[in-house]
């Protein structure tokens, strides 16, 4: 810790806490005009406000997918300046709906949109491929000069000396970071409340969670504050606000995305491979983001990223003019998914059958076995230098930060043979893993290459919809796919729809979690809540998941119900 931080620790944490708001409050009031007031006896769900209270010309910019906004930006149709200043007040209105931003960037965000403007003007042609787009970034990503918190209190003093790596390259490409979006405390809930901010809720139900970690861009932009943000993923991050949101978010194969620069705890010396990845309103969002990061080889500069380049997919082509194949995990033998996911599942599995796609059951494999290795893996000092993160500053302990630390059986500190047995597991289970997928197949082909093997895995994002505050205990369908390394994008499919999604009378649950989750289902508060699914594909086939999800998006019409805020 900094002697900044040590200092910081030493005030009564409500004293940092108030700061805290008080600065981010201070930045939104920097805007001119002035927001329009927010009545405080808000509806559940606020994803009409913005369109009530904002102009015309702000609410035409901030509600293009960013390929279309990229295109009028690149052919100066629209300035970078008109762009910035519609996503400023878009965020900042955000904030008040749903407490997503920890700080809006006015002065710098309108400074580098003033010098790509004169750049446009001078030379006639935009800087980057990414030319005046905003995007926002999550709190424990290092801005130069800024204080990054990962979610503590004692780290309120935590400065970041420069950009971190990913902005670097972004910001090459001409983008502008417009604001920066709230974090749980310790970063490893699905939930996203700290003891800095406060929770951050779900634009459609205040009364459930927006996801986490990274529920502050799923939130914001479900309210079309961002188009385009930057999130992490160790057991989930991006996938669960992005579902619970109604937004695209893809948790991309490791060492593809930079890091550098990012406040993570165990940064460097993590069991359990976290990663950068982006939340977007488009599918064509997500694929502009990696592919301008990769386009730009980062790995010149951060050797432990793979030097591989972006790889256009075309999904007949890449399987040979047969069929695409779609194994469909309807659950995972531990936790029966909740009515809303079900009928999901069985939405698309009829449209992608109806449209000539060959789909088949996915058996899954250990699924339970799968997460007492990566829990075993996550805090491998038994949670030592997280709780003294917590402890230092007098905070107190936020419920998903005791449950995944204090009540985990699996938190244990590990001598040097238990953390050896717990890798070998982890390597052993992608083994196994890898055989199973195999197994989906034919046989090979003359060149040794598998016949018909299944393309890519269609399953739960979670074990239900958006769950009420505290709740998001169960982590399987997401962390599962963190522990293979295994490229994973959620997207929205349709609502939860009361009338239909009903509770069965009979239920016999597969385990005790089993029924935990189903007695959290609750149809009347899920009711209009947007339904997520995930798909998922091999190692370092990132291109493969995201050419896919196209395929199929333009293949059945997803998603099936509009989600425009």
């Amino acid at each position: 810790m900094s002697r900044s931080s040590r200092a910081a620790s030493k005030r009564p944490w409500q004293d940092i806490a108030k700061e805290a708001q008080d600065h981010r409050d201070s930045t939104i009031n920097q805007l001119s005009p002035p927001l329009p007031p927010v009545h405080s006896n808000l509806p559940s769900n606020i994803t009409g406000i913005p369109r009530i209270l904002l102009d015309s010309g702000t609410i035409s910019i901030t509600q293009l997918p960013p390929e279309e906004l990229l295109q009028s930006l690149l052919s100066g149709r629209l300035s970078a300046v008109e762009v910035t200043t519609a996503y400023l007040r878009r965020s900042g209105l955000a904030q008040k709906l749903v407490n997503c931003i920890t700080e809006l960037l006015p002065d710098r965000a309108l400074s580098r949109a003033k010098e790509l403007d004169e750049y446009f003007q001078t030379h006639g042609k935009p800087i980057g491929p990414l030319h005046g787009l905003p995007i926002s970034v999550k709190e424990h990503i290092g801005i130069s000069g800024l204080r990054y918190t990962t979610g503590y209190v004692s780290f309120w003093g935590k400065i970041a000396q420069e950009d971190a790596h990913i902005l670097q390259v972004l910001s090459r490409a001409g983008a502008i970071f417009h604001c920066r979006t709230t974090i749980p405390q310790t970063m490893m809930h699905l939930e996203t409340d700290s003891n800095l901010y406060g929770i951050t809720v779900n634009p459609y139900n205040s009364a459930v969670t927006s996801g986490g970690s990274s529920g502050g861009e799923g939130a914001l932009i479900a309210l079309r504050g961002s188009c385009l943000g930057i999130g992490s993923d160790v057991g989930g991050s991006i996938r669960s606000p992005a579902a619970n949101c109604g937004v695209y978010g893809l948790k991309p194969t490791a060492f593809r995305i930079p890091t550098d620069g990012w406040g993570y705890m165990m940064a460097g010396a993590d069991c359990v491979d976290s990663v950068l990845g982006p939340l977007s309103t488009s599918i064509e969002g997500l694929k502009i983001f990696v592919k301008t990061i990769i386009d730009a080889k980062p790995w010149l500069s951060e050797p432990a990223l793979t030097p591989m380049p972006w790889r256009d997919i075309d999904v007949g082509g890449e399987n040979g003019g047969r069929k695409l194949k779609i194994g469909v995990m309807w659950h995972d033998n531990v936790v029966l998914p909740h009515p809303p996911i079900t009928r999901a599942l069985q939405t698309v599995t009829s449209k992608l059958k109806e449209n000539g796609v060959e789909v088949v059951d996915w058996e899954p494999y250990l699924h339970d076995e799968a997460w007492a290795i990566i829990s075993s893996l996550y805090f491998t000092d038994g949670g030592a230098s997280d709780s003294e993160s917590i402890n230092s500053s007098g905070e107190p302990w936020r419920p998903l930060s005791t449950w995944i630390m204090k009540e985990n059986s699996c938190v244990k500190e590990l001598s040097i043979g238990e953390l050896n047995y717990w890798l070998e597991e982890r390597e052993s289970y992608r083994k196994e893993y890898a055989k199973v997928w195999n197994s989906t197949g034919s046989g090979f082909d003359e060149n040794g290459d598998l016949i018909d093997v299944v393309d890519a895995i269609l399953c739960p994002v979670g074990p239900g919809v958006a769950p009420k505050h505290n709740t998001a205990k169960y982590w399987f369908y997401t962390s599962q796919w963190n522990l293979l390394d295994y490229p994973a994008v959620s997207f929205p499919v349709m609502r939860v729809d009361k009338e239909v999604d009903v509770k069965p009378k009979r239920f016999k649950p597969m385990s005790g979690l089993d029924e935990e989750n189903w007695n959290l289902y609750d149809p009347e508060t899920f009711h209009g809540l947007p339904i997520s699914l995930q798909l998922v594909c091999r190692r370092f086939e990132d291109e493969k998941v995201l050419g896919i999800l196209e395929y199929m998006t333009e293949l059945t019409g997803l998603p099936f119900e509009s989600f425009d805020s």
